[in-house]
């Protein structure tokens, strides 16, 4: 979309750019459709990944609680022995390792490539419905987009925001194991314990932010010539000033898969007879609100461009008038 389009949309608080997002996929039962067929293949590589994920945390969870307590039986009695907390936790990760391999392996080769690929035909047509285009016909939904933006490009950028996910996902986990390591200690102090939650709060926090950023990182390298840190970089620049908006449309995104998730384990762990069709249910949700995703921050992208050409507007308008009045 160009920058006269971009100037001519209003400004946008978060309930705007939602409904704009939610609009572009109601107001065209065309584009949501053409949307669904683009997402098949990801809809069956993510079911499958779910499906690992799924075995694994229960597997895992169901291994690490009873392994809290080791028993041995002696002459008719029985002496259990709790375990520490460190000992679960090497416990845990034995034996979640090699299913979180699996999927980290599985998510590398196939649903990392699909996602983008889905990523790019949602974010160039959803932004051309944004402009006020014609959406195309079947075969230049999916081929125009990859034709005239290529993969290389938001590969570089999708590959480098995932690396920093990667470790700030990392720093998180790390920092939950040695909360979960003190409170568990009888020599804490009260305050040592309190202290790491509240940096593990700031940096999740911090995590929902910078995730606005990088996702729009991904939309510039799909709309402009940018990419890798370079579109990193100027999505960091644009956000200024809207990076609550931003962390609060991350927030409820994480909130809408977590509470997706959160509810499709419990149905498998406990009605394992509709935990099948839940786990599909839940997919079949998670690539439709991956369209929503990809709408709202396109919308939330225009929305921050906007804000810094008007600026630049402004700027220049400024150092114009005493040249004039000169």
């Amino acid at each position: 979309m160009d920058a006269s389009r971009i100037m001519a949309k209003d400004r946008l608080g978060f309930f705007g750019i939602l409904g704009e997002a939610l609009r572009i996929s109601a107001a065209s039962p065309r584009f949501l459709i053409l949307a669904s067929l683009a997402s098949f293949p990801l809809f069956c590589s993510l079911l499958l990944n779910e499906f690992l994920l799924q075995q694994t945390l229960l597997n895992a969870a169901h291994f690490a609680f009873d392994g809290m307590s080791e028993c041995s039986t002696s002459g008719g009695v029985t002496l259990c022995t709790v375990v520490g907390p460190v000992a679960v936790l090497r416990k845990w990760v034995g034996e979640a390792s090699q299913g979180l391999v699996l999927m980290g392996a599985l998510y590398l080769v196939i649903v990392s490539p699909l996602d983008l690929v889905n990523t790019i035909v949602l974010v160039h047509n959803a932004s051309a419905i944004y402009g006020g285009e014609n959406l195309p016909n079947l075969r230049g939904f999916f081929v125009r987009p990859l034709k005239q933006i290529g993969f290389r490009g938001p590969l570089v950028t999708s590959m480098l925001a995932l690396v920093l996910c990667c470790l700030t996902l990392v720093g998180l986990v790390s920092l939950a194991s040695n909360i979960y390591v003190l409170s568990s200690s009888f020599l804490v102090v009260e305050f040592s314990s309190v202290l790491p939650i509240i940096f593990f709060a700031a940096l999740f926090v911090k995590y929902m932010e910078w995730s606005a950023v990088w996702n729009t990182g991904i939309v510039i390298s799909i709309l402009e010539e940018k990419h890798g840190d370079i579109a990193l970089g100027v999505a960091a620049h644009l956000s200024r000033g809207s990076r609550r908006k931003g962390l609060a449309l991350v927030l409820m995104l994480f909130i809408w898969r977590l509470a997706l998730r959160l509810s499709c384990l419990y149905l498998a762990r406990y009605r394992k007879e509709s935990g099948f069709v839940a786990t599909i249910v839940q997919v079949y949700l998670v690539c439709l609100g991956n369209v929503v995703k990809w709408s709202v921050f396109m919308v939330y992208y225009c929305g921050c461009k906007k804000r810094f050409l008007e600026k630049k507007i402004d700027v220049e308008e400024g150092e114009a008038a005493p040249l004039v009045k000169s």
